[in-house]
């Protein structure tokens, strides 16, 4: 896995930053503040091909050295390397076909059928998003992907995990993010040492990004996410979601442009990401009555504040029922 271009600048949002801040990180509480039984945790399911090889690799890493990609080696994998162009300035990646076919999407573009391959090898996507496939399918270009989440997509398949890393305290049994700093007093200017930060009290500004297909600046993890959605990766959304999770002090704006971004790159059926953006303003229901940016999205409407309404209704009705059951007992 590398990238053959510089990472492009970092672009500034067009928001003005919001004084208003919140925490995702979900309350921890006796008292019932779910929303609908419909968004429930279910029964665990088997490991699936995407979790296996994941896995496998990451066992293959803390047997070797950390910071080297496991199985690059590997004469397995030496024999099929893929160059992808990765949005409008065609930033280059390239990336073992074996790594990317744990991947469905990537899968059927790297192994069309044998017949006419010019079309009908991509998967089902709108014709703007479509990659272009070339005839050896030795290059691929995803032209309305950012180079920033390709990244994290690209690592999660070689290290099982993305920037910054997750973290479990055994101690505590908590989950945090591990995050990468630059040593002052080491004599190597950048040399870099692994610390665990709580994100309690501040933002990792490597959490929000300025993307620019929507014009604002939403969550990184977001974005991840609503990738793995299209490239079919489900323990990525699981893990994205959960860092997402991690996250506090977001300005209200942020909140808000990121759950529009998740409605836009999320199919009606999709049930985990949208409501944990549901929950997430309810729960903060104090802040967002007063956000002037609220007052302004509701505005202009959309599909999320339709749902917010009927979440909202299911909450209430929750309460009402927890009421009337503590006053029978």
């Amino acid at each position: 896995m590398l990238s053959q271009q510089q990472q492009p600048q970092q672009q500034q949002g067009l928001h003005r930053p919001s004084p208003r801040i919140l925490s995702t990180k979900r309350l921890h509480s006796h008292h019932p503040d779910s929303f609908s039984s419909r968004y429930r945790a279910g029964k665990a399911k088997p490991r699936s091909r995407e979790q296996s090889v994941v896995a496998s690799r990451r066992l293959h890493r803390s047997r070797h050295t950390p910071d080297t990609p496991p199985d690059g080696s590997n004469s397995s994998l030496s024999h099929g390397v893929i160059t992808l162009t990765i949005g409008p300035t065609k930033r280059l990646f390239a990336a073992h076909k074996d790594i990317l076919c744990v991947s469905p999407y990537f899968a059927a573009l790297c192994n069309p059928p044998n017949n006419d391959t010019s079309s009908s090898s991509s998967p089902s996507s709108s014709p703007s998003s479509s990659p272009s496939p070339t005839k050896s399918m030795k290059t691929i270009d995803l032209p309305d992907e950012q180079p920033e989440i390709f990244s994290c997509v690209l690592e999660y398949l070689y290290r099982g995990d993305y920037y910054p890393r997750l973290r479990h305290d055994k101690s505590t049994n908590t989950w945090d993010l591990e995050t990468t700093t630059t040593s002052p007093s080491s004599s190597t200017p950048n040399t870099r040492i692994k610390t665990t930060t709580n994100t309690k009290d501040t933002t990792d500004p490597s959490a929000i990004i300025f993307h620019p297909a929507v014009g604002a600046e939403i969550l990184r993890d977001t974005a991840v996410y609503c990738a793995a959605e299209k490239y079919s990766l489900e323990h990525l959304k699981r893990l994205s979601l959960k860092k997402q999770g991690l996250h506090s002090n977001i300005p209200c704006h942020i909140i808000l442009s990121s759950a529009r971004y998740a409605y836009m790159h999320t199919p009606d059926t999709e049930s985990k990401l949208r409501a944990h953006y549901l929950a997430l303003i309810i729960r903060s229901r104090g802040t967002f009555k007063r956000s002037g940016t609220m007052q302004m999205e509701m505005e202009r409407g959309g599909k999320l504040f339709f749902d917010l309404f009927v979440a909202m209704c299911n909450h209430m009705d929750d309460l009402e029922e927890a009421a009337r059951g503590e006053g029978t007992c």
